[in-house]
């Protein structure tokens, strides 16, 4: 799962479960769930009731006389407890004659029933997570969204369940659908008609993987490295379309192809991507990965903005074909829904599929160098904000308890882990195999359907390899508490790196943090509490919108380089002039939306010292050594 910072229940009518099952789904007949001992699920999208939709189920032979359903508490890649069962209402289960039987309700997500090897069938209510007023709430992209007739966001694993040590059977899903409306997903259709789809999977981890966007279509499909990539978008106001996006993604789906060795372990990919125009409840926006999927959910502003956000986004969820989908532990392979035990390696996971989302872009002329070595900054900066104390081993075993707070370091120190491996890998290889090697070679030994065991993952890396001193690396560094040696490996690829240092600032009033985007893509100053003391004397507000800067109107094309501080020439005793939209009655009398005026803010701006930190300079006269080693590492064309 990858997310960012915000930019700036009931008693429904019910008919027979019969006549849903006879007459809307015809295919899903008396008898052939238990024939084949299959789950047989039925979705009829154009009946919603208060933002929710029944769902049936004919259920496979069951022998034991009493068992457990279960709709899953926690799903691979959120990393934290959803409880996805609090959102099942009206829960039935009836027996071949359509008696109901008894039904215990154990916990949130777990459900007894009694009779079981009489029981023919089942049904409930599910409500829409994104729109709830319960607490914990889901993040949007692993949440369920129902909104009729215009959107259905399928999780499936929000929708659908299994039974106690019934998890390996297979699963058929049929859906009825509105009017011209198209499933999305990276699930091949059974069958498809125009007022029904049906899917089958082979175990209920594979529907898990699923999810399915239901909408008019907005759909693109692009063919890279011998497979399909459908790209398809949910734009409520239409500014962003699925070939706009087709057309910005192609070029780094291309180049992550060329780096995962030329072709793709896949045959059909399918980006799901859901735009609001309304505020995220979470608070987030982002997107969660899947093996051959990934559904986003982004705000509707004009595409232009977006358009970095979705490469950076789209690159890291890609990557996921590689890890877990290639790569994975036991913990993942045999994922318990209710009571999982977190496997120890979300360095590589998340941190390594983090680092080639990046990396890749460096590699094949998509990010500059020096952008690329800003975004590692950026990383050491946002590590900085958590316990570097903790092996990163044991926080992976324990993030959904102990470590829950620091599950965000996996992003950042993650990434930072596969840096360093990758530079130690070309160093002993003479910039002759990296970490993307390494990666590939290990998918090669796995796969899809084979697991690695958690404690024998180093071991076996430092043996495929031939590379002892990798050993080492781990057992400091990940098993271990040590932190990682910047200093030392960044002089390996030609850089002087400074953990800090002095330098001298004009300010604009450190009004960067306060800063978030609202709705129209303004920038509004929620916060003055970290104002400087220049900021204090421009007389910034809390609420101000900041308008221009020096005359130049501010927009996200040009925030960085307006907001990051003066012009390179700027000196003190030069006046800094920044137009505000400001509410002409202060915010705790009015209402955030009422009448503003402009207000211009000027003052003569001072040099100010300020303490940077992670300091890259690039080495004067590298040896040819690590003149090598840097080409290797930043430049695709050199290794191949």
């Amino acid at each position: 799962m990858n997310h960012f910072p915000r930019i700036p229940e009931l008693c429904p009518a019910r008919k027979s479960f019969f006549i849903c099952c006879i007459f809307i789904f015809p295919f899903f007949t008396e008898g052939v769930a238990q024939k084949e001992n299959s789950y047989l699920f039925s979705v009829d999208l154009n009946e919603v009731k208060d933002d929710q939709l029944r769902v049936n189920l004919l259920v496979p032979k069951i022998k034991a006389k009493t068992i457990v359903y279960n709709i899953p508490k926690i799903v691979p890649g959120t990393y934290s407890i959803s409880d996805f069962g609090r959102f099942i209402t009206d829960f039935k289960a009836f027996d071949k004659k359509g008696k109901e039987v008894a039904v215990n309700k154990l916990d949130d997500n777990r459900w007894e029933i009694q009779k079981s090897n009489k029981l023919k069938r089942i049904s409930y209510w599910v409500e829409d997570t994104w729109d709830t007023d319960k607490d914990n709430f889901i993040f949007e992209p692993a949440g369920t969204n129902i909104e009729e007739k215009k959107s259905f966001v399928i999780n499936t694993f929000g929708f659908f369940g299994y039974f106690d040590d019934m998890e390996v059977l297979p699963y058929k899903l049929s859906f009825e659908k509105p009017e011209g409306f198209y499933g999305s997903t990276a699930l091949i259709a059974e069958e498809s008609e125009d007022r029904y789809d049906t899917y089958k999977v082979d175990s209920y981890v594979d529907l898990a993987d699923a999810p399915i966007m239901y909408n008019i279509p907005d759909t693109t499909i692009l063919k890279v490295g011998g497979a399909d990539i459908l790209v398809s978008v949910f734009s409520p106001n239409e500014k962003l379309t699925s070939s706009f996006v087709g057309e910005n993604i192609a070029e780094i789906l291309e180049a992550q192809r060329k780096y995962l060795g030329g072709t793709l372990p896949i045959k059909k990919y399918a980006f799901l991507i859901y735009l609001t125009d309304k505020p995220s409840k979470s608070g987030m926006m982002g997107a969660l990965e899947h093996s051959y999927s990934s559904l986003y959910f982004l705000p509707e502003i004009d595409p232009k903005y977006l358009t970095q956000s979705i490469r950076d986004i789209a690159a890291h969820e890609f990557f996921h074909i590689v890890t877990p989908l290639s790569i994975h532990s036991e913990e993942i392979q045999y994922f318990d829904f209710i009571e999982p035990k977190m496997s120890e390696h979300l360095w590589m996971y998340e941190g390594v599929t983090e680092y080639f989302a990046n990396h890749v872009q460096v590699n094949y002329g998509l990010l500059p160098p020096e952008e690329f070595i800003e975004t590692i900054r950026t990383k050491l900066n946002q590590a900085s904000a958590f316990n570097d104390t903790v092996p990163f081993t044991v926080m992976s075993r324990e993030v959904l308890g102990k470590y829950k707070d620091q599950y965000g370091n996996v992003y950042e120190k993650g990434a930072l882990i596969g840096l360093c491996l990758d530079i130690r890998l070309r160093e002993l290889s003479g910039g002759k195999y990296g970490l993307r090697n390494m990666m590939l070679d290990l998918s090669k030994v796995y796969g899809k359907t084979k697991a690695f065991k958690d404690d024998e993952l180093f071991d076996k890396i430092t043996e495929m390899t031939g590379f002892p001193e990798i050993r080492d690396f781990f057992t400091k560094y990940v098993e271990g508490s040590e932190p990682l040696p910047l200093k030392e490996y960044f002089t390996k690829v030609g850089f002087v790196y400074k953990e800090e240092a002095k330098i001298n600032e004009i300010s604009i009033g450190n009004i960067l943090s306060g800063l978030a985007l609202d709705k129209d893509s303004n920038f509004v100053l929620q916060s003055v509490e970290e104002l400087d003391d220049f900021g204090k004397k421009m007389g910034y507000q809390q609420g101000d919108i900041i308008a221009k800067i020096n005359g130049e109107s501010l927009s996200l094309e040009n925030a960085r380089e307006l907001l990051m501080g003066f012009p390179a020439e700027a000196k003190a005793g030069d006046t800094l002039t920044v137009e505000v939209l400001r509410l002409k009655v202060p915010l705790e009398e009015s209402e955030e939306n009422g009448e503003k005026v402009s207000v211009v803010l000027k003052e003569q701006v001072e040099v100010t010292e300020k303490t940077e930190y992670h300091i890259f300079e690039g080495m004067e006269n590298p040896n040819e050594e690590q003149i090598k080693i840097l080409r290797s590492w930043l430049f695709a064309e050199e290794e191949e």
